[in-house]
């Protein structure tokens, strides 16, 4: 397949508008329309990784961790970053990094995080706001079912784990056609009094156009009287972190003992332990610490991130437990989460997990 075929599928799960304004995501080396028929998967893009790529024959490397942040002026191999894309172009391999797009979306790196810590009823941690609006658009009666059902095809209309989801008014309307116009309903230069409903459905912003050219469609009136709302209400399946409930409740140590051991850590870096039970969860892939108060005020006894400094350690106050697993550790499943993902859609496609680990941090015990 080509390559825009993979990276428009996990832009439709992970979309790039979700990304933080300080991140790289989507394809950064190679063209769109290129035929691929194997990809590597990986949490970073070294050297190394590039080296197994050509090894293994793999025409793309999808990575967690975008190899370009900032902008390259000249590429001349002085540093790993211009060395891995240098010899990518070489050897025609194509670069795709799926970031804080992934991170930010239930059922994303946190989510991923929180099933393999087996948490319950597990939930977005600080949902984005900005990212609903509200249409109102007044239907005559005749054709009602016909926009509304268009709508929800587009995808409005969805609150939640619910779809489908509309308000829906009665009233009548009232419109006097000019001369060039052409209407559906009366004549030019009589006013018209038409029985309509008013629907109103909530939808993402990034589906917008969609929605409308799906409204427009569907409407029988040449000009289709609407509003457009922009919501501050949180999109409760788009956001940062993950919540949720352990299946028992355990002690401060058992709980640092059962962490370690389902995943595999070598160190936890924690704040003082509570003398009470710890059964709810906060969990950050990533550097998570702008999350803490947030993790407070969802009631989490404790909190799981990574690159946390000295000093923020005393933001705990207390009240929770911060425990630092390290920055690779938190993201270390992300790499599995792509191969279920891509899987899911293409089963017939060569997906590799690498088999190298980028992680820069060493221990020694």
């Amino acid at each position: 397949m080509k390559i825009k075929e993979l990276t428009q599928y996990l832009e439709e799960i992970a979309p790039l508008s979700f990304q933080e304004s300080y991140d790289n995501a989507g394809l950064i080396v190679g063209n769109p329309d290129e035929e691929i028929q194997r990809a590597l998967i990986s949490l970073d893009c070294t050297e190394d990784i590039v080296d197994e790529a050509i090894e293994k024959r793999c025409d793309i490397i999808i990575s967690h961790h975008p190899i370009v942040f900032k902008g390259l002026k000249k590429f001349n191999g002085k540093n790993y970053v211009e060395r891995v894309v240098i010899k990518a172009i070489q050897n025609n391999i194509a670069l795709y990094a799926i970031h804080t797009n992934l991170d930010n979306i239930f059922g994303g790196v946190s989510s991923k995080l929180a099933e393999k810590l087996g948490l319950e009823s597990h939930a977005v941690l600080q949902p984005k706001r900005g990212l609903l609006k509200k249409l109102a658009v007044y239907v005559p009666r005749t054709h009602v079912e016909a926009v509304r059902e268009s709508l929800f095809a587009a995808g409005a209309g969805g609150i939640g784990n619910y779809d489908e989801c509309s308000y829906n008014s009665v009233g009548y309307g009232t419109f006097r056609a000019q001369a060039g116009a052409d209407p559906a309903i009366g004549e030019v230069g009589i006013q018209e009094r038409v029985e309509e409903t008013k629907i109103e459905v909530i939808y993402p912003a990034l589906k917008e156009r969609f929605i409308l050219l799906a409204m427009y469609q569907s409407h029988p009136y040449e000009e289709v009287a609407h509003d457009i709302i922009a919501l501050e209400n949180p999109h409760f399946t788009v956001g940062s972190g993950a919540i949720g409930n352990l299946r028992e409740p355990m002690s401060g140590t058992d709980f640092l003992a059962y962490l370690k051991q389902k995943l595999n850590l070598h160190v936890i870096r924690h704040t003082r332990l509570p003398d009470k039970p710890i059964e709810r969860v906060a969990v950050c892939g990533g550097a998570g610490g702008f999350l803490l108060n947030e993790a407070k005020r969802s009631g989490a006894d404790v909190f799981i991130s990574a690159d946390y400094k000295y000093h923020e350690f005393f933001d705990a106050e207390d009240e929770i437990v911060v425990a630092d697993i390290g920055h690779f550790e938190s993201e270390q499943f992300t790499q599995e989460l792509l191969l279920e993902i891509i899987q899911k859609k293409f089963a017939n496609f060569a997906v590799l997990l690498t088999e190298i680990e980028t992680n820069p941090i060493k221990y020694y015990s």
